[in-house]
């Protein structure tokens, strides 16, 4: 697999950096968990549980080993130094400072491998007055303005469904950066650290809403360009509570559309703004109201209009298109989502660990035999 020899320890608890490693592990990297004895990470014990661990950990942390080591013992932290002699990358999610705290700093860590690549992923950046504040992903996008411009112009702003700054952030944006970094080591470069901030990503995927504000043009929740401002972008409600999706941005489709509809005195409406586009947007909303979800399914099926039922999530995994792509399936421990993008059939290698499962057989690996093994248990290393 593409990533097969690369040696990854992950020393992260819940969502951001266990998705960041999990899609190193998918690609084939051996992603070693480092957890704290007792406990490890928070996710693994929290509802709902099945068989006696968190589907919520199990969803993020297949394909990876679990060790567990007492990191504010010296006897853990040599461990994880020669551990580190043998690794490609760290990831690391605790507050600035603490690793260097722990004697486990960037130059303690570069100066015993050069080579490795340290990606350290908090929730506001190693700098900066808010570097050390606590926070979550609701308050990282706040932060960001991601918050403030979803929903309506008359109501709160609504929380994300998804947790854009954990998992976008977080977890895709530093697998891309620790991607880059190791193109760069394996051509002969010398490792990096990686200053990764959750507000930073959720802010840079701003960036066209910041270029239109820039130029001049209103950005606000509810009165954005794809955020309610145009009828021929935004969600309707039908019939019976289901609701339909328009994303007709381009004039052809927005044409075709209108004609489905019964609608042509729209067409020229498409972008209007103003008392126009306030009669626009009722016009959809009574066209829309008038059949359910499932009769504007069939009305518009095989036409090029850009628009499709919103999916309540019990009746994903069984739409047409994502039960084709093997999306979705019934896993070990709850369900599981396979990766978006396939490197190979059999990215599937082990389940989510189980705390400390494999940690004789990864001290093994760096001859630690079975008396010193039980010495360490006994003391609470491990």
């Amino acid at each position: 697999m593409p990533l097969s020899g690369i040696r990854v320890l992950d020393l992260t608890r819940l969502l951001p950096g266990a998705f960041c490693t999990m899609l190193l592990a998918d690609m084939g990297a051996d992603v070693v968990k480092v957890e704290e004895p007792g406990g490890g990470d928070y996710l693994r014990w929290t509802p709902p549980l099945v068989e006696g661990q968190s589907v919520l950990f199990n969803a993020l942390n297949r394909n990876k080993r679990s060790l567990t080591l007492n990191l504010k013992s010296e006897a853990g932290r040599d461990l994880l130094l020669k551990l580190v002699d043998r690794a490609d990358v760290l990831v690391e999610g605790n507050r600035p400072g603490v690793m260097d705290r722990l004697g486990l700093g960037w130059p303690v860590l570069h100066e015993r491998n050069s080579r490795l690549v340290m990606c350290s992923i908090t929730g506001y950046g190693q700098d900066g007055p808010m570097a050390s504040r606590a926070g979550h992903d609701i308050n990282y996008v706040a932060t960001a303005g991601l918050l403030g411009l979803n929903g309506s112009k008359d109501r709160p702003p609504v929380p994300l469904a998804a947790q854009v700054a954990d998992i976008g952030g977080g977890g895709l944006q530093p697998a891309v950066a620790i991607l880059g970094a190791l193109v760069g080591v394996h051509r002969g470069g010398e490792g990096r650290w990686l200053d990764v901030s959750m507000t930073d990503g959720a802010v840079s995927w701003l960036a066209l809403g910041l270029a239109q504000m820039a130029a001049g043009e209103p950005v606000a929740r509810g009165d954005h360009r794809l955020g309610g401002r145009y009828a021929c972008y935004r969600v309707y409600e039908c019939k019976g509570g289901g609701c339909y999706s328009v994303g007709a941005l381009e004039p052809k489709f927005w044409t075709e559309l209108c004609t489905a509809i019964g609608k042509p005195e729209l067409v020229d409406l498409q972008y209007a703004t103003g008392d126009d586009g306030e009669r626009t947007h009722r016009a959809m909303e009574a066209v829309f109201i008038a059949k359910t979800r499932s009769e504007w399914e069939r009305a518009l099926a095989g036409l090029e209009v850009c628009c499709e039922p919103v999916l309540d999530v019990e009746d994903v995994a069984s739409h047409p298109q994502i039960a084709a792509r093997g999306l979705i399936s019934s896993g070990p421990g709850g369900v599981e989502v396979r990766p978006a993008v396939l490197m190979r059939d059999d990215w599937r290698r082990r389940d989510a660990p189980g705390l400390g499962e494999h940690s004789a057989e990864i001290l093994a690996e760096l001859d630690v035999d079975e008396a010193r093994l039980a010495s360490l248990r006994r003391e609470g290393v491990v």
